[in-house]
């Protein structure tokens, strides 16, 4: 279970959260039984005024035994500054999309590898674990439906820059558990299941059926946000993370054993303003 609630949750939000109420609501999602966390992102303050205070939250997180904390970096200027904050894991990001990549971050996806490729050497030479987000893995709200082949080319890539795990972003929160199940046979046949993740928008409400079916094809990873917050600024229209406590009950329903307490996922969501929490 990887909690993306700071970093993917909060981005977005117009309700000024302040760095001690952020370290507040990961100390408790590290207390919950959550197996990574991603607490922040080391990007540009101007344009995500909400992350400014990155290195302060790393600072005074307090780290629990076997919890992975990671953040997400866009470039060398975020590593020099996420380099010393303590983490376990960075994260990198492209997309699937050159539409997409190009309203994301002014650049086409294979710009995006040059600008990566630095920060992945740096990385691996700090001996940190490194992770590769894929957006609009599924569909593009530019381009339409994404070719599988196209989403298998950029895993590939990212493979060999070095990426430990892989995230398969339903952006648009528009894929079906048809088109889950499509890519992931393409991909299966060629990656291992261990370095794949899937990370659901539940705009449509399938969700939760997105990650039930990616849990038969035999994904074991998923990132989800407490309270289902999160959502993305250059996808029109989609909504939130699927929530955590959803993915639980899926997985309890399931008969599998998360380790997460939803009363520790509770605790997490009393940190934040009830601001946070209006639909």
């Amino acid at each position: 279970m990887v909690e993306v609630g700071p970093r993917d949750g909060l981005q977005n939000l117009a309700v000024p959260i302040s760095t001690a109420q952020k370290v507040a609501f990961i100390d408790a999602l590290s207390e919950s039984g959550v197996d990574e966390v991603e607490v922040a992102a080391f990007v540009a303050p101007r344009w995500v005024p909400q992350m400014q205070d990155a290195q302060a939250v790393c600072q005074q997180i307090r780290r629990r035994a076997g919890v992975t904390y990671s953040a997400l970096i866009p470039n060398l200027r975020g590593w020099q500054r996420a380099e010393a904050a303590g983490l376990d894991k960075i994260s990198l990001f492209t997309a699937a999309s050159d539409t997409f990549s190009q309203k994301n971050v002014a650049a086409d996806v294979a710009t995006t590898f040059v600008r990566m490729q630095p920060v992945a050497q740096a990385v691996k030479a700090a001996r940190l674990q490194l992770r590769g987000y894929v957006s609009c893995a599924f569909w593009c709200p530019y381009e339409g439906p994404i070719a599988p082949a196209r989403v298998l080319q950029v895993c590939q890539r990212l493979r060999d820059l070095g990426v430990d795990d892989l995230s398969l972003g339903d952006t648009l929160g528009k894929a079906t558990p048809k088109e889950i199940v499509r890519l992931l046979d393409l991909l299966l046949a060629r990656l291992p299941a261990s370095c794949l993740s899937l990370h659901c928008h539940d705009t449509y409400g399938r969700a939760v059926a997105n990650c039930r079916a990616a849990l038969h094809e035999g994904i074991v990873s998923f990132d989800a946000s407490v309270g289902g917050l999160g959502g993305c600024p250059y996808a029109p229209g989609a909504s939130g993370n699927v929530a955590t406590e959803a993915l639980v009950a899926l997985l309890q329903a399931e008969g599998h054993v998360c380790g997460v307490a939803p009363e520790g996922l509770k605790r997490a969501q009393a940190c934040l303003p009830k601001a946070c929490w209006r639909k």
